[in-house]
Order: C-alpha cells, then structure tokens, then sequence
C-alpha cells in the first residue's frame, strides 16, 4: 500500500523540513545554554558582590572579624544597606541560624523582612563555606543562588533568587518554539514548491517512459519515436543522465524491435520460398508420376518418367539437407574440431572445378607452407564447393576463377560480371537470389549456397565477406588458427 509519503517530492520535502526543524532545534538549544549561563554568570556576581556587603557589615557592627556574631540580626539593618529586594541573609552561630529575606518596601519602623522557616535555615546550612555560589531550593521561596564563608560555628550566607533568570529562560524557549514551529512550516511550503519545480524534468522524463510502455509492441513493425527532450539529456545533470540513459535505451529496444521485425519477415519469406522450391520438384514429380500411371505399357514413356522423378527427387533431397544443416547450424550445434589441411582441401576442389567446368579459366595461388585450420573438414569442403560452384554457374564461359590461399583462410575471386545491383547487401540472406537471366548467367539455384557458406564459416568461430562490381567479385573466408 502505498503511503502518504510514498512520492520522492513528498520524502524530499520532509527531509528538508525535519532537517530545517532539527537544526533550528539545535541552535535554539544552543541559544538557551548560552544565554542561561551568561545570565546565571551575571547572578553569581551579585551573590558575591551581596556577600561582600554582608561581610563588611558584619566586621563594621561586631568589632571586627573573628568578633562573637550578635545573636539577634533583626536590631542591626547595616548589613542590609546596599542589598538588593529579595535578597536572603543568614548567620549560624553554633547550630543556631537567623535568616530572613529583604522584601520590597520600608514600614515606618525599617526594612521590611520574611523570616527563613526552621526546615528553610536547616537546608542552607549544609552550604560548604568556601564562597562559591550554589543553587539550593528553599521551598515556597523558590531556588536561591547562594554563598556562604566563615566556619561551621559561625557561618555567614547570602543568597539571591534565580526567578528572573528562570523566568527570561522559559520566555526565550517559548518564542523559539515559536520560531522554529513558523520556521518549519515556512520551510515545508518553500520546499515544496522548489522541490516540486526541480523535480518537473524528471516528471517529463517518466511521462516519456509512460507513453512508451503504453505503445503495442508485441507484433508487427513498430515505429518507436518517442523521445525524452534533447533539453532533458545533458549529463552533466543527475537528471539528465537518466533522460540520456533513457534515450539510448529506447533506441536499443527501437533497433532490436526493427531487427525482430525483419527476422519474422525472413522467415515468413524463407517458409514461402522453401514451399515454393519444394512446391516444384513434388509437382513435377506428381505429374510425371501420373503420366507413367496413364501409360504403363509405353516403356519410353515410363523411363523419361522414372529419370524425371529421380533428378527431382535428387533435386529435393540437396534442398533439404541444406535447409536442415542450416537449422541445426542455427540451432548452435557444435561441428568437429580437428585439424584441416585446407591447402589440399582447395587444390582438391579447384581441380573438381576444372573437371566440371573445363570453359572457365581457374588458378590456384597458396603460399609455399601448408595452410592449417581447425574445424570441419566436411563442411569447409562444403564452403569451398559453394563458393566455385556459385563461379561457376553465375559468370559466363571464359571467366577467369582465381582461388588463394591465405595464413588465415582464403578467397575466391572471378572477373564476371557481378552481383546485381542492390543484391550484393542480401547476398548471404537465404533464397537471395538476382534476375540471372540478365546479369550472371542463366543457370539458377535455390539461393542458400552462400547462406550456408556464412552459416558454416560463422559456426567455425570466422566470418565472411563479399566486395562485388561489374567485372570483380571477391569472397573474402577468414577461419580462426
């Protein structure tokens, strides 16, 4: 299920508002620390300037220090003087303390004082004496910064409260609580927007990808024109990389289609042609054989019939085996690996060539060391076979047929006339085949020899090529050593 927060622009955005909520959190903290200790540093001062009052009183109204301290502070105010409202006094003598806190206001009579309580003066008198101001809770008075010097027998504290500094804190943290609440949501509504406006490419980017998906591309030949904007593909960007990406992606799958299409294409062509060259012989072969049935007395009849059916059937046979070698060729099932001497292996196949067609003109060229090459000796015959056969049958007598031989396989060459325009590109496509009635002879074939020749030579782990021209055609066979 998706969530509320599900969208990148809706994570971006609490990101960057938990991120601004976080930091001003910190600094606001920060701030708080630092003021309140500045300001109890400022409280401090004053309990150490109220302590020297005090204690300079208490030597001006005693007779100087070490002086019995008198047993009752309410008959002597100079201790007082100087001494700001709510400041707390107190004196222990032995274990018994006085103390009391100056308030605001004067009475006709002097200062206006709260006496401490018997639980207030028992918890200030574990104050250590060593002048250092410290933080002690009084109860109902609330917490008191005080310091205290003199001996556990005869002690002097004063103390101030930290009410102001308390109350100048808790103001401050609601105002930045404030802050940071207004902050946050200021931040929230300005990180939308930006996030949403820099995310806007990478919208465009997946609507792109959405058109795309929606196309039909399960069959037939698909135009795949869709493209993310050439403003949208700069690298240099995070989401221009993907834009770029995308691109080279849909022009993958644009040329994968395309070449798809063309295979399904090839195929159709390559039932239809194998049914139309099938179609023949067994047509001749019915028609024959329905002749020898209607005259099965008349035996020359019968044997032109029989002869007939047998060259067909022949016919037939070759077709097959070459469309079932090519199957298995596609299929990748593996040829024997052995080592091949193809220079006999070419001497062989130029002098059958010589034999069968004594009125074409053929050469041999091989280097003085014998040519090696690991594969099928069959079907590298076959190769070679096909290649002169093709010669043969394609050029006019006279035509000089030149074989060589090389390290790395060989070529065949002859000054024909050459593949028909535009034919040349399909050459080793299965049943490709030109108008040879016009350009290369007049004895046609099924048009798989050259196909074959690529598929064997491809299974070898080689390759082929053709480079054709009025007067020059050049087979071109490399094989792996």
């Amino acid at each position: 299920m998706r969530t509320a927060f599900a969208s990148l622009t809706s994570r971006l955005v609490l990101i960057t508002v938990a991120l601004v909520a976080l930091v001003s959190l910190l600094l606001g903290l920060a701030t708080t620390l630092v003021l309140r200790s500045y300001l109890m540093g400022q409280l401090d001062d004053k309990v150490q300037a109220s302590l020297a009052i005090a204690v300079k009183a208490e030597v001006n109204g005693s007779g100087g220090p070490g002086a019995p301290l008198p047993p009752d502070p309410d008959q002597d105010n100079d201790y007082v003087r100087g001494q700001a409202v709510d400041t707390l006094t107190v004196r222990y003598v032995g274990n018994t303390g006085y103390g009391r806190v100056l308030t605001s206001g004067e009475t006709e009579g002097g200062t206006r004082f709260q006496s401490l309580t018997a639980a207030q003066l028992s918890e200030l008198q574990a104050v250590p004496t060593d002048g250092r101001p410290r933080t002690v809770s009084l109860g109902g008075l609330g917490d008191y910064r005080v310091a205290a010097v003199g001996t556990s027998d005869n002690m002097l504290l004063v103390g101030l409260p930290t009410t102001e500094v308390e109350d100048t804190i808790s103001r401050l943290v609601v105002w930045e609580l404030a802050l940071v609440l207004t902050g946050t949501a200021a931040a929230g509504a300005a990180g939308a927007l930006v996030v949403r406006r820099q995310l806007r490419p990478l919208r465009e980017v997946a609507a792109t990808a959405h058109t795309v998906a929606a196309l039909p591309l399960a069959s037939g030949e698909i135009e795949l024109a869709e493209r993310v904007p050439e403003r949208l593909t700069d690298e240099r960007t995070e989401v221009g990389q993907v834009g770029a990406a995308l691109n080279t992606l849909l022009a993958h799958v644009e040329s994968s289609l395309h070449a798809r299409h063309e295979s399904e294409q090839q195929v159709r062509q390559f039932v239809a042609d194998a049914s139309h060259e099938l179609r023949t012989p067994l047509t001749t072969i019915a028609g024959y054989t329905e002749l020898a049935r209607r005259r099965p007395d008349d035996a020359p009849t019968v044997g032109t019939a029989l002869g007939k059916v047998e060259e067909e059937s022949a016919r037939m046979t070759a077709l097959v085996e070459d469309l079932l070698l090519l199957a298995r060729l596609d299929s990748g099932r593996p040829l024997e690996r052995r080592p091949v001497d193809l220079s006999r292996l070419l001497v062989e196949a130029v002098s059958d060539a010589r034999v069968v067609s004594p009125d074409h003109r053929w050469q041999l060229e091989l280097p003085e060391e014998s040519i090696e090459v690991t594969g099928d000796v069959r079907r590298l015959h076959q190769v070679v076979s096909n290649l002169l056969t093709n010669a043969r049958k394609y050029t006019p007598a006279g035509t000089t047929v030149t074989v060589t031989g090389t390290p790395y396989g060989f070529s065949v060459h002859d000054d024909g006339p050459g593949f028909p325009p535009g034919l040349a590109a399909h050459a080793f496509e299965r049943f490709a085949r030109g108008d040879v009635s016009r350009t290369r002879g007049t004895e046609g074939g099924a048009g798989l020899g050259l196909a074959l020749v690529q598929a064997i030579v491809t299974a070898h782990g080689g390759s082929v090529s053709l480079d054709s021209h009025p007067g020059s055609t050049l087979v071109t066979v490399s094989l792996p050593e």
